[in-house]
């Protein structure tokens, strides 16, 4: 994150960096904000653009070496749907993806190769005239024009960023320990890969960050009353309220710059939004109380559990020979039973009795209940595999089949850890609000962890999920599920 090297006590005028005479307003002033595509977007717009570009000379080819079997258009819509779903499956949308050029380039490639075979077994189960024609030529000529678009795409995109794009310019209101609290967070969190931001503080707003104070690449100015003067001075994209006292605040002030155009946004809204997870450390239940939210309509509550039969019964069609062949293995290992039964909690507090294939030997908890470990000595050599490739955990279709769990929700924890973490975490039953999850949100942004640091930091994911509940996040969620089955440590 850049934000300007000195440090200021007194406003506007030059003191300000970068102003953006580019967008003149009222007194020769910059105008209002235009709005910014954000890096993952943009990269999106270039995908599509890029494939549908190859995809269209790829098929004109086709169509010349052999015009008697041209591809019906569900062929010619197959592929490049496959190779976008695929990219946004394997977290080629994600910030760390967006920072990392040569792994973005190796996964694009994967991509357009699952891609293609996808759609190449779509269009033979399809009958004549709509596919099974040419599979063979669809497949090579889709993945090298593919391979080439995502590379083309992620090279423009590095370039562009490099040109200073896609950067954006936040008037924070508050220099206190919330304002830190924010900017740290999206450093390492935001959606946006670079911020350029400018404190406004006032002495009614409570003391001055430390850390902000004595460090000269923060620049804090003294607020008064004239926000919208700031606003334009500094060419801000929005703005943002974050004092750690709020008496006092002339809301007057931030009302002239919503209505000048510059989208004002309330801390812990605006948080939510860049990094996707509930901030629970400084969380306001009324923010909780009076916010969007938590809302589970009848229909709603239906999809979702259609979506679980329909995604629980397809992926056991899928998975059964590798079911089989784990269960085998785990048989074989040490003569144990291959299936094993624990008692977790689900929606309401309800327990009931997950199934996994069996990781640990059979006297693993011969003293009790304890946390598992990154490196159990209890775990068996298959277990370790199982673990890492996520294939103990499809008995876990049954139970989502049977109503216990959703395909997507919080993870479930047992009855002991769930009444510990309920004394000493806040909101920690909200999650229940929900059934638990074979996937959830936590799961795909949060590594495997057993502490209770590692709780609280999942805890502020499943809070996200429960908040923001939707069918379509739902299949978002299933979506990148594969990035986590194929990269463990691709979560942060």
């Amino acid at each position: 994150m850049n934000t300007s090297s000195n440090a200021v006590t007194h406003p506007l005028a030059e003191t300000l960096p970068g102003r953006r005479q580019d967008r003149p307003g009222k007194g020769g002033a910059a105008g209002p904000p235009r709005p910014i595509l954000g890096a993952g977007p943009a990269l999106l717009l270039l995908d599509i653009l890029l494939a549908a570009g190859a995809w269209t000379a790829a098929v004109l080819l086709l169509r010349q070496l052999a015009p008697q079997e041209p591809p019906g258009l569900p062929a010619l819509l197959l592929y490049p749907a496959a190779y976008l779903l695929f990219l946004y499956a394997f977290g080629l949308y994600r910030r760390e993806a967006l920072l990392e050029l040569r792994r973005s380039l190796g996964r694009a490639a994967l991509a357009a190769g699952l891609g293609g075979l996808a759609a190449s077994v779509a269009v033979a189960l399809l009958p004549p005239p709509l596919g099974g024609v040419g599979v063979g030529r669809l497949f090579l000529a889709s993945v090298p024009g593919f391979v080439l678009a995502g590379g083309v795409a992620r090279v423009i995109l590095f370039g562009l960023r490099r040109q200073g794009a896609f950067r954006r310019r936040l008037l924070v209101i508050g220099a206190g320990r919330r304002a830190w609290d924010l900017m740290w967070l999206l450093r390492k969190e935001g959606r946006t890969l670079a911020y350029d931001i400018v404190f406004a503080h006032d002495p009614r707003m409570g003391e001055m960050d430390p850390r902000l104070a004595e460090d000269p690449a923060h620049r804090v100015l003294h607020a008064g009353e004239d926000f919208l003067a700031l606003a334009r001075e500094f060419g801000a994209d929005q703005v943002v309220v974050a004092p750690d006292e709020r008496r006092g605040l002339p809301m007057r002030a931030l009302l002239a710059c919503k209505t000048a155009g510059f989208p004002v946004h309330e801390y812990l809204r605006f948080l939510e939004k860049e990094i996707g997870r509930v901030d629970i450390k400084r969380l306001e239940l009324g923010w909780l109380l009076y916010g969007e939210g938590f809302t589970f309509s009848p229909i709603d509550r239906a999809l979702k559990r259609l979506l679980d039969i329909v995604a629980s019964a397809a992926a056991l069609l899928l998975a059964f020979p590798f079911l089989l062949a784990a269960a085998i293995a785990v048989k074989l290992e040490d003569g144990g039973p291959v299936l094993y039964r624990q008692a977790r909690v689900t929606q309401g507090g309800r327990v009931f009795h997950i199934m996994k294939l069996r990781t640990m030997r059979v006297d693993a908890e011969r003293f009790g209940a304890v946390w598992a470990a990154e490196r159990d000595p209890r775990v068996t050599r298959v277990g370790r595999f199982l673990r890492r490739t996520r294939l103990d955990e499809l008995p876990q279709l049954f139970n989502v089949l049977r109503g216990d769990m959703s395909f997507v929700g919080p993870r479930p924890e047992r009855p002991e850890f769930t009444r510990e973490l309920a004394a000493r975490l806040p909101l920690y039953e909200e999650r229940h609000l929900v059934k638990a999850g074979l996937t959830g949100w936590a799961q795909i942004n949060y590594p495997y962890g057993a502490s209770l640091d590692d709780a609280r930091s999942k805890l502020s994911y499943d809070l996200y999920y429960v908040k923001n509940f939707g069918i379509l996040f739902d299949l978002l969620i299933i979506l990148q599920t594969l990035r986590v089955v194929l990269w463990p440590g691709g979560v942060r």
